[in-house]
């Protein structure tokens, strides 16, 4: 029991491995203070017995709808590859579950719509896993902005240099790939593993519905042999005529954190969304630093389910970056990089390779609200610029 006598909400967690650990481990934290308890684990890959480690054997299976049905489960957690999120999520919801839904939440607008009208429809609540929107900078920073502490704002860049090995990209059939078949999977540097970085950026701006989205520009490029982009910069401008602009990638030569830059004509706010770090520079004043604190989603979800609070990231709040996936689904395949403009590096467990000059270049885009093309990046030159 929790300290108000509420009985733990029976939770499903569809997808145990890879970032499932993740959800497992908060599942951990949160049943040892009687929140949650873990009732069940969905997964085509068989789990080992007692596996896994610190919860009471929970009930197994691979149809998610049978299983949710089957324990009660109050909140199902949907940590699958992301051509399976929409049927899943609404298989669960059509069972009375509510759903905390990985990002993105959809690989197409089309899948999109039909997750926001079956979940509204099922009458159950959708939480979208942009754990970065549950951070309490997100307010210090807007009110930041709204009280004039850095001036007019210019513009928004939000920066992500990682490094990624191969394996990576051969972790599961899907990863690195823009469809399979006739199915769309859209698993490139900005809409899956440096998805927060759009989000975050969209949302300091309070940009969330699709509407709320102007042009697009997108310039998309693949070091690895992938389908899908790896490197890649995106510039929008929003209705309130904000211009945002993310650049990525995954072939860095140096693993950093990401992060999202509000520049100002008096100054600037920084913001390391994965820490919840805020950095404050502006004219006449030393910089000032101040880390915030984070409410989690599943949280946040159980307070909304029986106490009412608003949920943090419902689906419609994701329309905004919803239009980057549909821009990144429909553009034309990734432009792959000539072999001088890579090189290859030895990894922990495989190889990784590394795009000549990318993190100055990652950088440089969000300082100056820039694409690769206009920094010259030479293996950016003949990719172009594909309005949306």
């Amino acid at each position: 029991m929790t300290p108000s006598g509420a009985a733990p909400v029976p939770v499903v967690l569809a997808g145990a491995r890879g970032h499932g650990a993740w959800h497992l481990e908060n599942l951990r934290r949160l049943s040892a203070t009687g929140l949650v308890r873990l009732a069940g684990i969905c997964d085509t890959a068989a789990l080992a017995p007692g596996e896994p480690a610190g919860f009471p054997e929970p009930a197994r299976g691979t149809d998610l709808g049978e299983l949710t049905a089957r324990t009660g489960a109050g909140i199902v957690i949907v940590c699958t590859p992301i051509h399976t999120h929409t049927d899943l999520a609404l298989a669960a919801a059509a069972q009375g579950a509510h759903v905390l839904l990985e990002k993105p939440p959809a690989p197409s607008y089309a899948a999109y719509e039909r997750l926001v009208a079956g979940v509204e429809a099922s009458g159950r609540a959708c939480q979208i896993g942009f754990q970065s929107l549950g951070s309490h900078a997100l307010a210090a920073v807007r009110r930041l902005v709204a009280d004039g502490a850095i001036g007019a704002v210019r513009g928004i860049g939000a920066a992500g240099n990682w490094v990624r090995e191969e394996h990576y990209f051969r972790r599961a059939a899907w990863s690195g790939r823009r469809r399979i078949g006739a199915t769309d999977v859209v698993d490139g540097v900005l809409t899956n593993p440096l998805a927060h970085a759009v989000a975050t950026a969209l949302a300091l701006d309070g940009t969330e519905r699709a509407e709320d989205v102007g042009a697009i520009e997108l310039e998309l490029f693949r070091a690895n042999a992938i389908e899908a982009d790896d490197t890649s910069a995106l510039r929008l401008r929003t209705a309130r005529g904000t211009v945002v602009t993310v650049t990525a990638t995954l072939c860095a030569e140096r693993n950093t954190e990401p992060y999202v830059v509000v520049h100002g004509d008096r100054g600037r706010v920084t913001f390391w969304y994965k820490h919840d770090r805020v950095l404050l520079q502006r004219a006449g004043h030393g910089p000032q630093e101040r880390r915030y604190g984070r409410t989690d989603l599943l949280e946040n979800l159980v307070a909304h389910v029986r106490h009412g609070e608003d949920l943090l990231v419902p689906p419609h709040a994701t329309g905004a970056f919803m239009k980057v996936v549909e821009a990144v689904r429909t553009a034309p395949d990734p432009v792959p990089l000539l072999p001088d403009a890579w090189r290859t590096e030895p990894g922990e467990r495989s190889a990784r390779r590394v795009v000549t000059g990318v993190d100055a270049m990652v950088s440089a885009g969000a300082e100056r609200l820039a694409l690769f093309s206009e920094l010259g990046a030479p293996w950016a030159a003949a990719g172009g610029v594909v309005p949306r």
